[in-house]
């Protein structure tokens, strides 16, 4: 990792730029747009159907329970398993890669107050 030790900023501005903090934002948007842009159709799809499909939303698929019932529980379902993957996935791609970064960040402070002690 290459950081300007000499640059402007906090510690925090100076890691911004480097390839892994990059690589972290890459991996982290890579998941969360595409996953919200899925979760977002699929709940607009249900509203759309429960306002102009009231027909098919209304059909009975076994005693009580419709269409519009079951896409809507279904819309719980997708939200415990969006949650289930994306810590899957962060658990496998972004942890490691945030926590070497971490490491490397609380090793520059600790380098930095070692110098500014030995300054006084």
């Amino acid at each position: 990792m290459s950081i300007d030790k000499n640059a402007s900023g906090t510690v925090y501005q100076r890691f911004q730029g480097t390839a892994e903090f990059q690589e972290l934002r890459t991996r982290f948007r890579r998941f969360a747009f595409p996953m919200t842009v899925a979760f977002l159709t699929w709940y607009l799809l249900y509203v759309v159907l429960s306002g102009w499909a009231r027909g098919f939303m209304g059909t009975e698929l076994f005693g009580a329970i419709n269409v519009a019932l079951v896409f809507g529980l279904l819309q719980f379902v997708t939200t415990f398993g969006i949650a289930y993957y994306y810590s899957r996935h962060a658990g496998r791609r972004l942890d490691p890669l945030a926590d070497k970064i971490r490491g490397d960040i609380e090793a520059e402070e600790a380098q930095g107050a070692g110098t500014a002690e030995d300054a006084r």
